[in-house]
């Protein structure tokens, strides 16, 4: 088995205390917290949910020092004060008393958030599709507005690449599968580097699945966690709403793209990017493991991580997915 360390040990977030987190909010906001202070599910962040004395409810996020840089973090919280002006239905961070959104203590920077509650759908209705084509074609509207400052731009060769080097560089990577792993994963990036040329690139969410959006009855869907925001084709954040491959989803598509184009123009020549898409988001989750694994000397997602049975069921996939985008046909009429 690969060396993965899954023995306790500190790490950057040992000094966040309930102690230290309730302290915070309340310097930060001015503000009187109770004792309430429930940790949430967060594989990268801390994540507390807090209450202030009148009741009002609270989430402090905590971000991983390293993950992020104080400009890429404030591009964040950037979009998300522009899509609350536009009155899109996201949870912004709250301003605090030096008039930033975004506190630091010791080396974490941290935000705060109002919490909104709701339920999450992993199957949509007709009306649903249209509903979601709306909010993402306004959320677009807004993101093509402007530009990100220090957020990763969805390129194959550039973010892929990188993401492939630290697999490979890691104590993660069984060195009998390394060869095999970087084989079909440079065939990829090759393979689809090229469907990335001239390809609108505008600030997106990034990780836009089923479970970072909530419905509120008698509001809307929202769109929340804006923590993978990156700048990318807008494809990407409907791609992993959809039911299947793209093959088995045409109403779905249809149905949505109908409520997009309400306020956005849609490229649909970029639908060719929904399979290489899928096949770097495998690569990406499998770098977000190996480097949890290195940050906190476990991957607390995937049970066998690392091990052999782990590699070569990812090494089948990708070429699975490699074969899948090299015989897609060729794209005709409105894709052209």
């Amino acid at each position: 088995m690969a060396e993965v360390d899954d023995s306790s040990k500190p790490t950057a977030f040992s000094s966040v205390t309930p102690e230290l987190v309730i302290t915070t909010v309340e310097k930060a906001l001015n503000l009187r917290c109770t004792n309430i202070c429930r940790p949430l599910n967060s594989y990268i962040n801390r994540v507390y949910e807090l209450q202030g004395i009148d009741g009002q409810g609270l989430i402090v996020k905590f971000y991983r020092p390293g993950r992020w840089s104080k400009a890429a973090l404030l591009d964040e919280h950037e979009y998300l004060l522009e899509l609350l002006a536009a009155e899109i239905p996201v949870v912004a961070p709250l301003e605090h008393v030096d008039n930033s959104t975004l506190g630091e203590v010791g080396s974490i920077y941290f935000a705060v958030f109002p919490k909104k509650g709701g339920r999450s759908y992993d199957e949509y209705v007709d009306e649903q599709w249209l509903e979601l084509g709306r909010l993402l074609g306004r959320t677009h509207l807004v993101g093509a507005s402007n530009s990100a400052k220090d957020r990763i731009v969805m390129s194959p060769e550039k973010v892929t690449r990188a993401q492939l080097d630290y697999i490979l560089g890691g104590k993660c990577m069984q060195p009998n599968f390394a060869s095999r792993f970087e084989e079909v994963t440079d065939a990829i990036i090759r393979e689809i580097s090229p469907k990335f040329d001239a390809v609108e690139m505008i600030r997106i969410h990034g990780d836009c699945h089923f479970s970072n959006l909530i419905y509120r009855p008698g509001e809307s869907f929202f769109i929340i966690d804006f923590d993978d925001m990156a700048v990318g084709p807008p494809v990407q954040d409907f791609w992993m709403l959809l039911p299947g491959y793209r093959e088995d989803s045409v109403v779905e598509i249809d149905l949505f793209l109908e409520g997009y184009e309400m306020f956005r123009k849609f490229d649909r020549r970029t639908l060719r990017l929904i399979e290489p898409l899928r096949a770097m988001r495998y690569i990406h989750y499998t770098a977000w493991c190996a480097y949890q694994a290195a940050e906190d000397g476990l991957s607390r997602v995937v049970p066998d991580f690392a091990t052999p049975g782990y590699w070569q069921r990812e090494i089948n996939d990708l070429e699975e997915q490699l074969q899948r985008i090299c015989s897609a046909p060729e794209p005709s009429g409105n894709e052209l």
